[in-house]
């Protein structure tokens, strides 16, 4: 069994909400993370999925500590990380890096790409301002996909999957052991997707990169990822291998995700019941009490499901794990899911 490169337990980040000019108190706090738990095993691709707003990007750059949590432990090889000054962080950022969501924001537009590339070796002091460094940052750019020729041109030159590749080669720089991927593909065109997804995944198999990768995309998941862990409102509902999620997720909210989704064949998709929730996902500055879900499940129970907050523990006979008093039976997750039965 992989040994956990990251150890996430009881993950806590809340904004608060101040009011007032001069004198500003605060009056609340939008709960953005609450709670969190989770390993990231080491070459493993971890999926992060969920509805706008659940958390997803916070977790993630509170994973690279881009932003400081509020409480809870992180762990990195068994270190704790959470106290760490940014001083003390310096030699652990080469060791973890980040795929930003926009190609277009996410890179300076008076920087050459090829300065861009390079300024991970600038940051951390390695090698020299010369020819090595061009013909490192040249050989960045032929294993993304780059033309080396392109190393003088700004990146308005380039196209919205070219952008992101010069993401990617500026993220592989250092040869970090993590990189966090934040949505890296829901900009660009579907036809692009999939060769940004397929360099990744060459690239994790070359590099032995172990991903935490986030999208809103399921089907996309489904081939990246080999565990998911579903987040709504802050909390982790469910975990499991890519495989027992989508062939029998036992938490409500993950089988109305999995509903929603096309299936391609029309025998299946008749079969298929779809999960329509009611109402809007509740404010984070003001949430449900006990399970989250409970104003929108299905399965909710008076006197139980918002009265008593469920754990993230196993539920059926699977390794999977999920925070659900009433998780979907067998007969649902077929309704849900016909592929699971098929």
């Amino acid at each position: 069994m992989s040994e956990a490169l990251v150890e996430v337990r009881d993950l806590v980040k809340h904004f608060p909400i101040r009011k007032g000019i001069i004198f500003t108190k605060q009056v609340g706090a939008v709960q953005a993370v609450d709670g969190v738990s989770f390993d990231v095993m080491r070459g493993e691709t971890l999926g992060l999925v969920g509805e706008s707003g659940c958390g997803k990007s916070t977790t993630a750059r509170l994973m690279t500590k881009l932003i400081e949590p509020t409480s809870g432990s992180m762990k990195w090889e068994g270190r704790e990380i959470a106290g760490l000054s940014r001083r003390e962080m310096v030699p652990l950022r080469r060791e973890m890096q980040m795929i930003f969501q926009d190609p277009y924001s996410s890179l300076n537009p008076r920087k050459t790409v090829g300065t861009i590339i390079a300024e991970p070796f600038k940051i951390h002091g390695i090698g020299d301002d010369g020819p090595q460094r061009k013909k490192q940052v040249q050989e960045l750019m032929e294993r993304v996909g780059l033309n080396p020729e392109h190393y003088n041109r700004l990146p308005h030159e380039f196209s919205g999957g070219q952008r992101q590749r010069i993401g990617v080669a500026r993220a592989i720089a250092l040869k970090p052991k993590l990189i966090v991927a934040d949505e890296p593909v829901s900009a660009l065109d579907v036809s692009i997707q999939a060769q940004v997804l397929n360099l990744l995944r060459e690239l994790q198999r070359d590099l032995g990169l172990t991903i935490v990768f986030i999208a809103h995309d399921l089907s996309v998941v489904k081939h990246m990822c080999d565990r998911i862990a579903v987040m709504y409102l802050g909390k982790v509902v469910e975990l499991a291998s890519s495989e027992e999620l989508y062939s029998h997720p036992r938490h409500p909210y993950t089988g109305a995700l999995l509903s929603a989704v096309p299936v391609p064949d029309p025998r299946l998709a008749r079969q298929k019941q779809r999960q329509v929730l009611g109402g809007d996902v509740p404010s984070p500055t003001n949430p449900p009490n006990a399970c989250r879900f409970h104003t929108r499940c299905p399965k909710f129970v008076e006197g139980h499901c918002n009265v008593e907050e469920p754990q993230l523990d196993k539920k059926g006979g699977g390794g999977g794990l999920a925070a659900c008093h009433y998780p979907l039976s067998d007969d649902e997750v077929a309704r849900r899911v016909p592929t699971a039965a098929a």
